[in-house]
């Protein structure tokens, strides 16, 4: 059933992008599928928002045939609003309802939302419930942390009551809410989690690369693993024929997957909002060159997506200034 199911989404693309708020809008996600990432979960989404029919967040909510399987991701903290937005979110054509529970943010935790569910188990367990009977056969998915702080590092104990209420898989974060994103992902915590439950469980942390990924899967058991920071400015990570590539052919793939992730912006975006998101994105993807000083300023300056191609075109030609494991550890910070 939800199990089945889950694996079957899976199939042979086990590393996938991870959710990540303001950046796996569709087009994002669909480039990010379109070079090798396993099926996708979106950005989250306020249940409470999308009940109220927030237009912003009913945008959100939107799946196209063109995205593919898509497990769509809530933001709550009752069943009041989590159960009538996941079945929104069900008729909308979501291959998944998927909890944040692990979202560390001050002032979403601040409302009982993200990793907040952690620290009252009981209360959590019969939102899932609810969510559960809801959504018949629907999958029903989590993402954790290791548990709210290091006095509470309750992932097994959240992930078992879970199985127990019916959720067909989970993803770990294994730092506490309290790390946030300070020190190395503690990744034996996602092995514990495996050996505690029967359900596929998604391994999540400072992976970088496919290499990594795969580490990840052979030291923990996880059936997959999503990456999250690393793939942004980069979403050929997944592919794993990049890696085999020489300079040029690199550089010709990266400016094709820029131009198609570009055409998609615009396709999907207004024209104000394609120029923001083309921006930000843009900054992601020069990132870690030689270029000169100011000219980030000069992205504020651009105004239409031609502006954004053209800057684009110039800097993506800069040489490397640094190593992609010293840009990798700038896109992680403490």
């Amino acid at each position: 059933m939800g199990r089945d199911s889950i694996l079957q989404l899976l199939g042979a693309r086990t590393v996938r992008l991870a959710p990540m708020a303001s950046f796996t809008n569709a087009a994002f996600r669909r480039i990010a599928v379109q070079c090798g990432s396993g099926f996708v979960t979106n950005e989250e989404i306020d249940a409470e928002a999308l009940v109220h029919r927030n237009r912003f967040a009913l945008e959100m909510a939107r799946v196209e045939p063109a995205d593919g399987p898509v497990a769509m991701q809530l933001l709550g903290n009752s069943a009041a609003s989590l159960v009538p937005a996941a079945l929104h979110l069900a008729e909308a054509g979501a291959a998944a309802v998927d909890i944040n529970m692990g979202c560390p943010t001050p002032k979403i935790v601040r409302h009982g939302k993200g990793a907040a569910l952690m620290r009252d188990v009981a209360t959590t367990a019969s939102i899932l419930s609810a969510l559960r009977a809801a959504l018949g056969d629907l999958p029903l998915t989590i993402k954790i942390r290791g548990g709210w702080d290091e006095s509470q590092p309750n992932a097994v104990e959240v992930a078992r009551m879970a199985e127990d209420v019916g959720v067909d898989a989970i993803t770990v974060h294994p730092r506490t809410r309290a790390q946030r994103f300070g020190g190395r992902a503690p990744h034996q915590v996602i092995g514990d989690v495996v050996r505690a439950v029967r359900i596929p469980v998604t391994g999540n942390g400072d992976i970088t690369s496919l290499a990594e990924a795969r580490q990840m899967m052979a030291e923990t058991g996880c059936a997959s693993v999503m990456v999250g920071r690393a793939a942004l400015g980069r979403p050929w990570l997944f592919d794993e024929a990049y890696e085999r590539m020489d300079a040029e052919a690199r550089g010709a793939y990266e400016a094709r997957v820029v131009g198609e992730h570009f055409d998609l912006i615009e396709a999907l975006c207004s024209p104000r909002q394609a120029v923001m998101q083309m921006k930000k994105h843009l900054a992601l993807y020069v990132s870690g060159r030689q270029h000169p000083r100011g000219w980030r300023g000069e992205l504020f300056a651009l105004a239409t997506p031609t502006d954004v191609r053209a800057v684009y075109d110039r800097l993506s030609a800069a040489p490397l200034a640094v190593s992609e494991e010293r840009r990798d550890a700038e896109l992680l910070p403490a």
